[in-house]
Protein backbone atom coordinates (compact mmCIF):
# COMPACT_ATOMS: atom_id res chain seq x y z
CA UNK A 1 0.00 0.00 0.00
CA UNK A 2 1.13 3.51 -0.69
CA UNK A 3 2.81 5.29 2.71
CA UNK A 4 -0.12 7.88 2.06
CA UNK A 5 -2.63 5.68 1.29
CA UNK A 6 -1.68 4.10 4.49
CA UNK A 7 -1.45 7.29 6.73
CA UNK A 8 -5.10 8.19 5.40
CA UNK A 9 -6.59 4.98 6.87
CA UNK A 10 -5.14 5.81 9.78
CA UNK A 11 -6.19 9.52 10.41
CA UNK A 12 -8.68 9.98 12.81
CA UNK A 13 -12.22 11.26 11.84
CA UNK A 14 -12.16 14.33 13.46
CA UNK A 15 -8.95 15.26 11.23
CA UNK A 16 -9.43 16.65 7.95
CA UNK A 17 -5.80 16.89 6.79
CA UNK A 18 -1.96 16.88 8.25
CA UNK A 19 0.95 19.11 7.80
CA UNK A 20 4.78 17.02 7.14
CA UNK A 21 7.50 19.28 7.68
CA UNK A 22 10.18 17.43 9.23
CA UNK A 23 12.69 15.70 6.87
CA UNK A 24 12.63 12.23 8.28
CA UNK A 25 8.83 11.88 7.84
CA UNK A 26 8.76 13.47 4.48
CA UNK A 27 11.30 11.14 3.43
CA UNK A 28 9.00 8.51 4.40
CA UNK A 29 5.62 9.60 3.01
CA UNK A 30 7.22 10.74 -0.82
CA UNK A 31 10.37 9.00 -1.19
CA UNK A 32 12.37 12.17 -1.58
CA UNK A 33 15.06 13.23 1.10
CA UNK A 34 15.14 17.43 1.17
CA UNK A 35 16.10 19.46 3.94
CA UNK A 36 13.13 21.77 3.76
CA UNK A 37 9.85 21.65 2.40
CA UNK A 38 5.98 20.85 3.28
CA UNK A 39 3.71 18.10 2.62
CA UNK A 40 0.14 18.69 3.06
CA UNK A 41 -2.08 15.99 3.34
CA UNK A 42 -5.82 15.46 2.91
CA UNK A 43 -8.40 13.29 2.53
CA UNK A 44 -8.78 14.08 -1.29
CA UNK A 45 -4.90 14.54 -2.27
CA UNK A 46 -1.57 14.78 -1.13
CA UNK A 47 0.65 17.96 -2.19
CA UNK A 48 4.76 18.04 -1.44
CA UNK A 49 5.45 22.23 -1.45
CA UNK A 50 9.46 22.48 -2.20
CA UNK A 51 11.55 24.99 -3.26
CA UNK A 52 13.57 25.30 -6.52
CA UNK A 53 17.03 23.19 -5.33
CA UNK A 54 14.70 20.16 -5.09
CA UNK A 55 11.64 20.43 -7.43
CA UNK A 56 13.48 18.73 -10.54
CA UNK A 57 14.22 15.87 -8.79
CA UNK A 58 11.01 15.64 -7.26
CA UNK A 59 8.67 16.06 -9.81
CA UNK A 60 11.00 12.80 -11.64
CA UNK A 61 10.71 10.63 -8.75
CA UNK A 62 7.62 11.65 -6.12
CA UNK A 63 4.69 9.80 -7.34
CA UNK A 64 2.27 9.80 -4.59
CA UNK A 65 1.55 13.59 -4.30
CA UNK A 66 0.94 16.60 -6.43
CA UNK A 67 4.49 18.54 -6.47
CA UNK A 68 4.29 22.07 -6.22
CA UNK A 69 7.20 24.48 -6.68
CA UNK A 70 7.00 26.91 -3.47
CA UNK A 71 7.68 29.81 -4.04
CA UNK A 72 5.26 32.03 -1.60
CA UNK A 73 4.27 29.14 1.09
CA UNK A 74 2.16 31.90 2.83
CA UNK A 75 0.05 32.27 0.21
CA UNK A 76 0.25 28.60 -1.67
CA UNK A 77 -0.76 26.84 1.53
CA UNK A 78 -3.89 29.01 2.60
CA UNK A 79 -5.06 28.60 -1.44
CA UNK A 80 -4.64 24.68 -0.73
CA UNK A 81 -6.14 24.40 2.56
CA UNK A 82 -9.14 26.66 1.13
CA UNK A 83 -9.71 24.23 -1.90
CA UNK A 84 -9.92 21.08 0.29
CA UNK A 85 -12.22 23.03 3.01
CA UNK A 86 -9.78 21.93 5.67
CA UNK A 87 -10.91 23.42 8.94
CA UNK A 88 -9.21 20.74 11.63
CA UNK A 89 -5.48 20.10 10.38
CA UNK A 90 -2.68 17.77 13.01
CA UNK A 91 1.07 18.33 12.98
CA UNK A 92 3.71 16.62 13.87
CA UNK A 93 3.96 17.25 17.49
CA UNK A 94 7.15 15.08 17.78
CA UNK A 95 8.88 17.09 15.38
CA UNK A 96 7.56 20.17 15.42
CA UNK A 97 8.32 23.28 17.26
CA UNK A 98 6.11 25.73 19.10
CA UNK A 99 8.07 28.35 16.79
CA UNK A 100 6.81 26.39 13.70
CA UNK A 101 3.32 25.85 14.88
CA UNK A 102 2.93 29.47 15.47
CA UNK A 103 4.13 30.11 11.99
CA UNK A 104 1.16 28.09 10.77
CA UNK A 105 -1.50 29.17 12.98
CA UNK A 106 -0.64 32.68 11.37
CA UNK A 107 -0.60 31.71 8.16
CA UNK A 108 -3.68 29.49 8.50
CA UNK A 109 -5.90 31.85 11.15
CA UNK A 110 -9.09 29.99 10.29
CA UNK A 111 -7.79 26.53 11.31
CA UNK A 112 -7.90 25.08 14.07
CA UNK A 113 -4.48 22.80 15.02
CA UNK A 114 -4.46 19.83 16.49
CA UNK A 115 -1.92 19.63 19.01
CA UNK A 116 -2.88 15.88 20.07
CA UNK A 117 -0.35 12.86 19.29
CA UNK A 118 -2.57 10.69 17.38
CA UNK A 119 -1.03 11.91 13.98
CA UNK A 120 2.18 12.14 14.91
CA UNK A 121 1.82 8.58 16.76
CA UNK A 122 0.33 7.32 13.33
CA UNK A 123 3.20 7.73 11.22
CA UNK A 124 5.48 6.62 13.56
CA UNK A 125 3.47 2.96 13.92
CA UNK A 126 4.03 3.01 9.92
CA UNK A 127 7.20 3.27 10.12
CA UNK A 128 7.44 0.34 12.98
CA UNK A 129 7.61 -2.03 10.30
CA UNK A 130 10.02 -2.21 7.61
CA UNK A 131 9.00 -3.07 4.18
CA UNK A 132 11.78 -4.87 1.63
CA UNK A 133 13.11 -1.64 0.32
CA UNK A 134 13.58 -0.62 3.40
CA UNK A 135 14.96 -3.79 5.02
CA UNK A 136 17.24 -4.05 2.16
CA UNK A 137 18.76 -0.64 2.86
CA UNK A 138 19.49 -1.13 6.77
CA UNK A 139 21.22 -4.38 5.69
CA UNK A 140 23.66 -2.63 2.67
CA UNK A 141 24.08 -0.14 6.01
CA UNK A 142 25.11 -2.95 8.43
CA UNK A 143 27.53 -4.78 5.29
CA UNK A 144 29.07 -1.20 5.31
CA UNK A 145 29.28 -1.02 9.19
CA UNK A 146 30.79 -4.50 9.43
CA UNK A 147 33.30 -4.11 6.73
CA UNK A 148 34.57 -1.23 8.38
CA UNK A 149 34.69 -3.38 11.65
CA UNK A 150 37.06 -5.71 10.13
CA UNK A 151 39.16 -3.02 8.77
CA UNK A 152 40.15 -1.16 11.29
CA UNK A 153 41.37 -4.02 13.59
CA UNK A 154 44.34 -3.71 11.62
CA UNK A 155 44.74 0.47 12.29
CA UNK A 156 44.34 0.03 15.84
CA UNK A 157 47.41 0.58 17.78
CA UNK A 158 48.78 1.67 20.96
CA UNK A 159 49.67 5.29 20.57
CA UNK A 160 46.43 5.62 18.66
CA UNK A 161 44.14 8.07 19.84
CA UNK A 162 40.33 7.71 20.36
CA UNK A 163 39.81 10.46 17.68
CA UNK A 164 41.88 8.93 14.84
CA UNK A 165 40.28 5.87 15.06
CA UNK A 166 36.69 7.54 15.32
CA UNK A 167 37.79 9.46 12.31
CA UNK A 168 38.81 6.28 10.40
CA UNK A 169 36.04 4.18 11.01
CA UNK A 170 33.67 7.20 9.74
CA UNK A 171 36.18 7.46 6.61
CA UNK A 172 36.27 3.44 6.37
CA UNK A 173 32.68 3.28 6.23
CA UNK A 174 32.25 5.90 3.38
CA UNK A 175 34.84 3.89 1.18
CA UNK A 176 32.95 1.39 1.43
CA UNK A 177 29.44 2.53 0.23
CA UNK A 178 28.04 4.17 3.35
CA UNK A 179 26.78 8.04 2.69
CA UNK A 180 27.15 9.24 5.99
CA UNK A 181 27.81 7.80 9.86
CA UNK A 182 24.23 7.06 11.31
CA UNK A 183 25.19 9.00 14.34
CA UNK A 184 28.69 10.33 16.27
CA UNK A 185 30.59 7.80 16.44
CA UNK A 186 31.46 7.11 19.98
CA UNK A 187 35.03 5.19 20.55
CA UNK A 188 36.08 5.63 24.14
CA UNK A 189 39.00 3.40 25.93
CA UNK A 190 40.71 2.88 29.30
CA UNK A 191 38.48 4.65 31.55
CA UNK A 192 36.62 6.64 29.05
CA UNK A 193 35.12 3.66 28.15
CA UNK A 194 33.24 3.56 31.28
CA UNK A 195 30.73 6.45 30.11
CA UNK A 196 28.20 4.71 27.40
CA UNK A 197 28.26 7.90 24.98
CA UNK A 198 31.87 9.04 25.71
CA UNK A 199 32.94 11.79 23.41
CA UNK A 200 36.25 10.17 21.50
CA UNK A 201 39.37 12.71 22.45
CA UNK A 202 42.69 12.80 22.76
CA UNK A 203 43.95 9.84 24.87
CA UNK A 204 45.91 7.33 22.81
CA UNK A 205 44.78 4.00 23.58
CA UNK A 206 47.07 1.82 25.74
CA UNK A 207 48.39 -1.64 26.72
CA UNK A 208 45.49 -3.22 29.05
CA UNK A 209 42.89 -0.75 27.60
CA UNK A 210 39.42 -1.94 26.79
CA UNK A 211 38.40 0.10 23.76
CA UNK A 212 34.96 0.30 22.68
CA UNK A 213 33.50 1.55 19.50
CA UNK A 214 29.87 2.20 18.84
CA UNK A 215 29.11 3.31 15.07
CA UNK A 216 26.62 2.85 12.01
CA UNK A 217 26.64 3.92 8.44
CA UNK A 218 23.94 5.33 6.39
CA UNK A 219 22.64 3.89 2.94
CA UNK A 220 19.54 5.54 1.18
CA UNK A 221 18.58 7.02 4.12
CA UNK A 222 18.50 3.94 6.57
CA UNK A 223 20.80 3.11 9.46
CA UNK A 224 22.98 0.69 11.10
CA UNK A 225 24.23 0.46 14.37
CA UNK A 226 26.68 -2.11 16.03
CA UNK A 227 29.12 -1.77 18.93
CA UNK A 228 31.83 -4.12 19.82
CA UNK A 229 34.66 -3.67 22.30
CA UNK A 230 38.14 -5.22 22.15
CA UNK A 231 41.38 -4.92 24.21
CA UNK A 232 44.74 -3.70 23.80
CA UNK A 233 47.75 -5.90 24.84
CA UNK A 234 46.12 -7.64 27.52
CA UNK A 235 43.14 -8.36 29.75
CA UNK A 236 42.94 -8.48 33.64
CA UNK A 237 40.71 -11.65 35.11
CA UNK A 238 37.73 -8.90 35.75
CA UNK A 239 37.53 -7.90 32.12
CA UNK A 240 37.90 -11.18 31.08
CA UNK A 241 35.13 -11.90 33.48
CA UNK A 242 32.74 -8.83 32.63
CA UNK A 243 32.94 -9.50 28.92
CA UNK A 244 31.83 -12.44 28.87
CA UNK A 245 28.73 -12.07 31.23
CA UNK A 246 27.84 -8.83 28.45
CA UNK A 247 28.05 -11.50 25.56
CA UNK A 248 26.53 -13.97 27.51
CA UNK A 249 23.47 -11.58 28.54
CA UNK A 250 23.07 -10.14 24.76
CA UNK A 251 22.83 -13.54 23.59
CA UNK A 252 20.19 -14.46 26.19
CA UNK A 253 18.34 -11.25 25.08
CA UNK A 254 19.03 -12.34 21.41
CA UNK A 255 17.57 -15.73 21.99
CA UNK A 256 14.25 -14.37 24.02
CA UNK A 257 13.47 -12.16 20.74
CA UNK A 258 10.30 -13.61 18.94
CA UNK A 259 6.51 -12.18 17.83
CA UNK A 260 4.82 -11.52 20.93
CA UNK A 261 6.86 -11.47 23.43
CA UNK A 262 7.10 -8.73 25.22
CA UNK A 263 10.03 -5.49 24.92
CA UNK A 264 10.44 -5.66 28.61
CA UNK A 265 11.05 -9.16 28.57
CA UNK A 266 13.74 -9.06 26.13
CA UNK A 267 15.24 -6.43 28.22
CA UNK A 268 14.92 -8.73 31.57
CA UNK A 269 17.44 -11.60 29.74
CA UNK A 270 19.93 -9.42 30.34
CA UNK A 271 19.30 -7.24 33.02
CA UNK A 272 19.08 -10.07 35.41
CA UNK A 273 22.34 -12.19 34.34
CA UNK A 274 24.20 -8.92 35.32
CA UNK A 275 22.67 -7.85 38.12
CA UNK A 276 22.77 -11.26 39.40
CA UNK A 277 26.29 -11.77 39.18
CA UNK A 278 27.02 -8.63 41.09
CA UNK A 279 26.91 -5.82 38.71
CA UNK A 280 23.32 -4.04 39.45
CA UNK A 281 23.69 -0.67 39.29
CA UNK A 282 26.36 -1.26 36.30
CA UNK A 283 24.34 -1.46 33.41
CA UNK A 284 22.02 1.64 33.60
CA UNK A 285 20.61 2.08 30.12
CA UNK A 286 17.94 0.44 27.82
CA UNK A 287 19.01 -2.92 25.84
CA UNK A 288 17.69 -2.10 22.76
CA UNK A 289 16.22 0.07 20.47
CA UNK A 290 14.30 0.22 17.05
CA UNK A 291 16.00 2.19 14.11
CA UNK A 292 15.29 2.94 10.70
CA UNK A 293 15.68 6.27 9.23
CA UNK A 294 16.33 7.16 12.67
CA UNK A 295 19.06 5.58 14.77
CA UNK A 296 16.26 5.81 17.89
CA UNK A 297 12.64 4.60 16.95
CA UNK A 298 10.26 3.07 19.15
CA UNK A 299 9.80 0.48 20.68
CA UNK A 300 12.52 -0.07 22.82
CA UNK A 301 14.15 -2.95 24.83
CA UNK A 302 13.80 -1.33 27.91
CA UNK A 303 12.77 -1.90 32.19
CA UNK A 304 10.87 1.35 31.69
CA UNK A 305 8.82 0.14 28.56
CA UNK A 306 5.09 -1.20 29.20
CA UNK A 307 4.62 -4.78 29.15
CA UNK A 308 2.15 -4.26 26.97
CA UNK A 309 4.83 -3.15 24.59
CA UNK A 310 5.46 -6.42 22.41
CA UNK A 311 7.91 -7.49 20.03
CA UNK A 312 6.47 -7.68 16.26
CA UNK A 313 7.79 -9.09 12.67
CA UNK A 314 9.22 -6.35 10.75
CA UNK A 315 11.06 -4.53 13.53
CA UNK A 316 14.40 -3.77 13.67
CA UNK A 317 15.82 -3.91 17.05
CA UNK A 318 19.02 -3.37 18.48
CA UNK A 319 20.38 -5.85 21.34
CA UNK A 320 23.30 -3.81 23.28
CA UNK A 321 23.56 -4.46 27.06
CA UNK A 322 27.21 -3.54 28.59
CA UNK A 323 28.79 -3.02 31.80
CA UNK A 324 30.28 0.01 32.98
CA UNK A 325 32.70 0.63 36.18
CA UNK A 326 33.07 4.10 36.90
CA UNK A 327 36.64 4.90 35.99
CA UNK A 328 37.98 2.32 35.87
CA UNK A 329 36.59 0.48 31.97
CA UNK A 330 33.26 -0.47 30.58
CA UNK A 331 32.24 -3.03 27.97
CA UNK A 332 29.34 -3.20 25.31
CA UNK A 333 28.32 -5.29 22.61
CA UNK A 334 25.29 -4.59 20.27
CA UNK A 335 24.32 -6.30 16.90
CA UNK A 336 20.67 -5.22 15.03
CA UNK A 337 18.35 -8.06 14.65
CA UNK A 338 15.22 -8.14 12.60
CA UNK A 339 12.06 -9.27 14.23
CA UNK A 340 10.68 -12.59 12.02
CA UNK A 341 7.53 -14.59 12.37
CA UNK A 342 9.54 -17.11 14.07
CA UNK A 343 12.08 -15.18 16.18
CA UNK A 344 15.17 -12.66 14.89
CA UNK A 345 17.34 -12.77 12.47
CA UNK A 346 20.75 -11.09 13.12
CA UNK A 347 21.82 -8.82 10.42
CA UNK A 348 25.05 -7.74 12.00
CA UNK A 349 28.08 -10.53 11.29
CA UNK A 350 31.09 -9.21 13.05
CA UNK A 351 32.57 -11.80 15.21
CA UNK A 352 32.06 -11.05 19.12
CA UNK A 353 34.83 -13.32 20.80
CA UNK A 354 37.00 -11.47 22.71
CA UNK A 355 39.63 -9.81 20.43
CA UNK A 356 42.88 -8.95 22.00
CA UNK A 357 45.09 -6.36 19.63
Amino acid sequence: MDRIEALLKKLPQDVDGAIITSSVNRSYLTGLRSSAGVVLVTRQGCYALLDFRYIEVAKKTIRNCEVILQDKLEEQLPELVKKHGIRRVALETGYQTIGEMTRYQKMLPEVEFLTDSRVNDAILELRKVKDEGELAAIRAAQKVTDTAFTAILDFIKPGKTEREIAAELEYLMKRNGGENPAFDTICVAGPNSSMPHGVPGDRPVQDGDFLTMDFGAMVDGYCSDMTRTVAIGHVTEEMDKVYHLVLEAQLASIAKIAPGVPCFDVDAASRDLIYGAGYEGCFGHGTGHSLGLEIHEEPRFSHTVKKDVLCQPGVVMSVEPGIYLSGRFGCRIEDIALITDTGCEVLTHSPKELIVL
